[in-house]
């Protein structure tokens, strides 16, 4: 029996338009979850908002280089949505005891019950329509989105929480 060639082997491994067109369906799905969980509170009316402060609740304070990073802005652009979110109660800035020419940005308790409202309702999207599953479409849903999870490598340690998702 002849041995396989590496190109179909590597063929096999290719996702196929459907599979692919499935995952983009729930893609649309979460985006639809996402802009309804924020429109729940009318404390975030803003997508980069939103990612600001679920960078800030996600860890340490930062700098606004490191949030203006984080986010993928613009310095100025970081500056004047920081300007926004103090103004609103949701972060404050704090000198930076290591470098003294910066300030630190921290999410307040009114920025974090922001950021737990949205989760909160964002869950609350997501257990109905789990709910209209079977027990075992959804356990291999479980399985599969985790294994899908796993393979996006650092996207999923990254960016997704900069996209206004937290764990």
């Amino acid at each position: 029996m002849p041995e396989p060639d590496r190109s179909e082997a590597a063929d096999s491994r290719r996702p196929r338009d459907p599979e692919v067109e499935a995952v983009l369906d729930a893609c649309r799905v979460l985006v639809a979850i996402t802009a309804r969980s924020m429109a729940a509170t009318s404390d975030v009316t803003d997508l980069l908002h939103l990612r600001a402060l679920v960078i800030l609740s996600s860890g340490p304070p930062l700098s606004l280089g490191a949030l203006a990073q984080a986010v993928g802005i613009h310095l100025t652009r970081a500056s004047r949505l920081c300007d926004r979110l103090v103004a609103r109660g949701f972060i404050d800035r704090a000198d930076d005891p290591q470098n003294r020419r910066q300030l630190l940005l921290r999410l307040t308790p009114a920025g974090r019950e922001v950021v737990d409202e949205v989760m909160h309702e964002r869950a609350e999207q997501i257990r109905p329509i789990l709910a209209r599953m079977d027990t075992l479409d959804r356990r291999s849903l479980v399985t599969a989105l985790r294994e899908f999870t796993l393979a996006s490598g650092d996207l999923a340690a990254h960016d997704l929480w900069a996209l206004g998702w937290s764990g």
